[in-house]
């Protein structure tokens, strides 16, 4: 597959490794590039010095390009940009703000900048300030999570902006990358399928989490705070939709109450594997989860079953 977007990040397959916090580490990110995709370090609100040394420590594992997600709203990000830019990282993907301040900084040193949108007026304004394209996420992602499903946001993506689009959210196999082209997506980005990958460093606990997941088995918490996550279901979230609906209830709601549910959630289930209270961060996608394989092998069985869907319904259409 020959696309403008393939040939600008310089990938063999139209497939994206979303940028997971305390997942996206140098060993799932070389890997996923080594096999022909595109890896994306997670630095979160890293200081600058480690981000330098996440970078480089993924330069070690590869000579394939990568990319890096630079969250707009950390306190370090204008050091972390210049880092980024020092190191000449091939692609950034940009979350929580506009990356606009930084375009110049980006494009001088030929950073490729994809910003993360949920809705097309976001996607129509990251156009103006200069995104080299657009990854559009549907609400069937894990984590943070807009309020339009893929189906829908994709295709309304494609036809308000002419910058290349990237589908997310709840794709996990071939069909499902199929169904993102034929909305007009010119790449696809996955994250769950990712987590179980035998180079993801995450806890075991979290895996299995995942491989047993069903259709229903993720919910959305932190809607009343504005910022929803879809994760899956355990005592955390019980207790947090609990809390959740009390406060609705209160004259003087305290937020800092689900505040202290959440701190240090999401490394307890990474890292430490904690079944009750970590957060453990999944898309809807998980239903579809059910092995341990290594990125090799997870995309060449996506670009695998996209080609049978794609010939089988070639077929259909012929007769």
């Amino acid at each position: 597959m020959q696309s403008e977007l393939i040939k600008k990040l310089g990938i063999k397959y139209p497939i994206i490794q979303g940028a997971m916090s305390w997942v996206a580490n140098p060993s799932l990110v070389s890997a996923v590039s080594n096999a022909g995709g595109l890896g994306i370090l997670a630095c979160g609100y890293a200081s600058s010095e480690i981000v330098r040394e996440l970078i480089r420590e993924t330069k070690s594992l590869t000579d394939k390009p990568f990319g890096i997600n630079v969250l707009l709203t950390s306190p370090n990000v204008d050091d972390v940009v210049k880092v980024v830019c020092e190191e000449k990282v091939k692609v950034v993907t940009t979350g929580a703000g506009s990356p606009g301040r930084y375009m110049n900084q980006f494009k001088s040193v030929g950073t490729v900048v994809i910003p993360v949108v949920a809705s097309v007026a976001l996607a129509r304004r990251m156009e103006n300030e200069g995104a080299d394209a657009i990854i559009c996420e549907g609400m069937e992602a894990g984590g943070h999570i807009g309020k339009t499903t893929t189906m829908n946001l994709v295709p309304q993506v494609v036809d308000a902006v002419s910058v290349p689009v990237i589908a997310a959210g709840g794709i996990a196999d071939g069909r499902g990358v199929a169904a993102a082209f034929m909305l007009g997506a010119s790449a696809v980005q996955l994250g769950t399928r990712f987590v179980v990958a035998h180079e993801s460093t995450v806890h075991q606990n979290f895996k299995d989490a995942i491989l047993k997941a069903k259709d229903i088995d993720t919910v959305v918490t932190g809607q009343i705070t504005g910022h929803p996550v879809r994760v899956l279901r355990n005592k955390l979230t019980r207790q947090y939709l609990k809390v959740e609906k009390d406060i609705t209830s209160d004259e003087n709601p305290d937020f800092n109450r689900l505040e202290e549910l959440g701190k240090g959630a999401l490394r307890r289930a990474v890292v430490d594997g904690d079944k009750e209270t970590g957060s453990f961060m999944s898309g809807q996608s998980a239903g579809l989860v059910y092995k341990e394989q290594s990125c090799h092998e997870i995309i060449q069985e996506l670009m695998h079953e996209y080609k049978e869907v794609i010939t089988e319904q070639a077929n259909l259409m012929s007769k």
